[in-house]
């Protein structure tokens, strides 16, 4: 794959010494107003919120490669990262219309791929929700979305992150059982179609394709996938793609995630990276709802252990983008 000389040097900015994308993701919105509220209402607030977003990106910027933000809660944190770090910016509204059956992406009003990049930005990221089974109608509408995103983002010269969550519009919930069940063959799907040159995307973000909370022997849940079947899953889905793809930790704890990425690379996955958010930082939001000293402790100390903990698991299981991709 070939992308553009601005496209390439913006990846390196995005990527450490070995090539591999160990981003920090703190864009969530929606998310985060639920955990803010619950830890401190008077806090949930574009105030409070940006405040932590702030202390988030200054005491854990200085182990990451990059940080996910977003331009509602996150201006704060663009000025507070590590000089070091890359920025990617996320272009899309968070969640989506409850009323609305086909989950259709929305971008942030106000905002533009240009406006992104004067506020500092080396890649774009947008979220989209997609089931490979849903209506051909509704899945065109995604498609012809993601297409215009990839375009802007190949006339600014700026690598196009696309994150894909899966379901199924059929059922009310992907946090069951049931979804689990059928969750691999939602997200291989997913990254095999997204893979298409015509999208122009340069950095999948992904779920893994099993639930690791219903693994055998690694979760806590009903065990729904024996290790081997999840490794013939981890593998299939990197072989859906030619694309170099970087995993999200999807709100697990710290300690299985790093699990799950070991179990990819013994599956023979060539992933190279992640975007890790909640997995690194979450225990902090309640601490900072009660004390904001006592949150910078907690991430001085265990925020740094757990990024910095997950940067040697990297060393050991991911692949350099570069071996998939070169610059025009």
């Amino acid at each position: 794959m070939k992308i553009s000389k601005a496209k390439y040097e913006n990846l390196k900015k995005l990527s450490n010494e070995d090539g591999v994308i160990a981003a920090l993701a703190i864009d969530q919105r929606g998310s985060m107003e639920k955990m803010m509220g619950k830890a401190n209402p008077e806090l949930n607030n574009v105030e409070g919120i940006s405040a932590f977003k702030k202390l988030v990106a200054e005491k854990l910027t200085p182990y990451a490669s990059s940080i996910l933000i977003d331009p509602i809660y996150g201006l704060k944190g663009i000025e507070a990262k590590d000089s070091n770090a890359g920025l990617i910016l996320s272009y899309e509204q968070t969640g989506y219309d409850e009323y609305d059956e086909e989950r259709l992406p929305r971008l942030i009003e106000l905002q533009s791929g240009l406006r992104l990049k004067e506020k500092g930005a080396n890649g774009i990221k947008v979220l989209l929700y997609y089931d490979v089974d849903d209506k051909e109608e509704t899945n065109e509408k995604k498609k012809a979305w993601v297409e215009r995103v990839g375009y802007e983002c190949k006339a600014l010269g700026l690598p196009y992150f696309l994150e894909i969550l899966t379901y199924d519009a059929k059922m009310e919930s992907e946090k069951t059982p049931e979804y689990a069940k059928i969750r691999p063959g939602k997200v291989i799907e997913a990254t095999r179609e997204f893979s298409d040159p015509r999208y122009l995307v340069d950095v999948l973000k992904l779920e893994a394709p099993v639930d690791m909370n219903h693994l055998a022997g690694y979760g806590e849940k009903e065990a729904l996938y024996t290790k081997e079947e999840a490794l013939k899953f981890f593998k299939d889905q990197s072989g859906a793609t030619d694309l170099p793809f970087i995993y999200l930790s999807g709100g697990i704890s710290a300690s299985l995630f790093q699990d799950m990425l070991r179990l990819a690379k013994e599956s023979g996955a060539k992933f190279n990276g992640v975007l890790c958010g909640r997995a690194t930082w979450r225990d902090s939001v309640d601490i900072y709802g009660k004390d904001q000293d006592e949150a910078a402790k907690w991430l001085d100390e265990t925020g740094k252990e757990n990024i910095t903990s997950l940067n040697e698991v990297l060393k050991e299981t991911a692949y350099s983008v570069f071996d998939k991709i070169e610059e025009a």
